[in-house]
C-alpha cells in the first residue's frame, strides 16, 4: 500500500468525467487500498479516484465508525430524499470550507471490491459524503455548489 499524491484545486483532472470501471482486478484493489490509506493519512471522510490522478469511477468513504471504509465502484445515485445544509471541505482544497446543500438521504448502487453489486442507503454525513464523491466522478467540485459568501479559508497553526 502507498500514499498517493492528492491533486489540488487547480489540477484540471478534477474537472474531467471519470470512466466506468470495466474489470475489478488486483490492480484496481491496489488503487482502492492506496486510496483508503491516503484518505486516512489526511483525515478525510471520502476520496474519489480523480483526486489521486486516476479517471476511474471509484470512491472510498470512511465515517470512522464500526462499519469501516466503504468502497463504491461505478456508484450511481438512484434516489435522493430531503435536503441538508452542511459545512463541507475537500482534500483537494486544503483548509477551505463552505456551506453546501446536499440530500439528507441517498440510495446508491455500486460494485464492491470484489465486483459484486450492492445497494447502500446513506443518511446525514454518509449521504453527504456519497453525493460529494459521486460529484467528483463527474468533474463537479463542492465550490461549484457552495452557498455564495460562505467560503472560509482556515490558516493552519504553525
Amino acid at each position: 500500500m502507498a500514499i498517493r499524491n492528492v491533486r489540488l484545486e487547480t489540477d484540471e483532472i478534477l474537472r474531467k468525467k471519470s470512466r466506468a470501471v470495466e474489470v475489478v482486478d488486483d490492480k484496481l484493489r491496489e488503487l482502492i487500498d492506496d486510496m483508503i490509506e491516503t484518505m486516512h493519512k489526511y483525515d478525510g471522510v471520502g476520496l474519489a479516484a480523480p483526486q489521486v490522478g486516476v479517471l476511474k469511477r471509484v470512491v472510498v468513504i470512511d465515517l470512522y465508525d464500526d462499519h469501516g471504509p466503504y468502497v463504491l465502484i461505478n456508484p450511481e445515485i438512484i434516489k435522493e430524499k430531503g435536503e441538508q445544509e452542511v459545512d463541507e471541505g475537500c482534500l483537494s482544497f486544503p483548509n477551505k470550507f463552505a456551506k453546501v446543500i446536499r440530500p439528507e438521504e441517498v440510495t446508491v448502487i455500486a460494485l464492491d471490491r470484489d465486483g459484486k453489486e450492492f445497494k447502500l442507503k446513506g443518511k446525514g454525513l454518509l449521504a453527504q459524503a456519497i453525493a460529494h464523491e459521486v460529484d467528483h466522478l463527474n468533474g463537479v467540485l463542492f465550490v461549484d455548489l457552495m452557498i455564495p459568501g460562505t467560503l472560509e479559508v482556515i490558516t493552519p497553526e504553525k
